[in-house]
């Protein structure tokens, strides 16, 4: 039998926060970034994109690294159907964080699994409500350092936290890794999870 403790599952991102998300789950596995282009195709919705992204993450490690399933995912913020990525800089944030200060918006993550198989997929589509931001938060938000990797260049973990009014889907989605259906994943191509396991 398996030890809890051996890897069953290798995670295709570098993200802390969806180690985390997994650990939660009680998911032994080691991690490693995909990499890859992640350049918006033309016309590409955001549910197209972040489908793909996350497929192409599972499968270019599944084929070339491992023999243990390999999870993907991608996570982005849309707002009036513009897409919101990881801001390049100060600028693009605190750009990001204006527009989406007093408005909703949606947050879009796939999760893909990869194994001998094939890749299995699943979507969440979160609702999240921003109270409105001044400029002054918005500035010592982004020199806090959190916004810089983050999809829509806010953390629901942290301190963004302050800056939700609601929520309305995945918590877990919100932040990189829906719980819900990466577990449907998992149990439907028989990888262990929901064990005590430490990082």
């Amino acid at each position: 039998m398996m030890s809890p403790a051996q890897p069953v599952l290798l995670l295709a991102s570098a993200s802390p926060r969806r180690r985390e998300l997994l650990l939660q789950l009680g998911v032994a596995h080691s991690a490693r970034a995909a990499d890859l282009d992640e350049t918006l195709a033309p016309a590409e919705t955001a549910r197209g994109y972040v489908e793909r992204i996350a497929c192409a993450k599972a499968s270019a490690l599944r084929h070339t690294e491992t023999s243990l399933p390999v999870l993907g995912a991608d996570t982005v913020v849309v707002l009036d159907g513009v897409i919101f990525g990881k801001p390049s800089g100060r600028d693009d944030a605190l750009r990001m964080l204006a527009r989406l200060s007093g408005r909703v918006h949606e947050v879009l993550t796939a999760v893909a699994l990869a194994d001998c198989r094939g890749v299995a997929l699943a979507v969440n589509v979160s609702t999240v409500r921003f109270r409105a931001l001044t400029d002054a938060e918005c500035r010592d938000y982004w020199e806090s350092g959190e916004p810089r990797d983050k999809a829509g260049g806010y953390a629901i973990q942290g301190f963004a936290a302050a800056f939700i009014e609601s929520l309305h889907g995945s918590y877990s989605g919100v932040m990189g890794l829906p719980l819900f259906e990466t577990a449907a994943l998992l149990r439907a191509a028989g990888v262990p999870y929901g064990r005590r396991v430490s990082a």
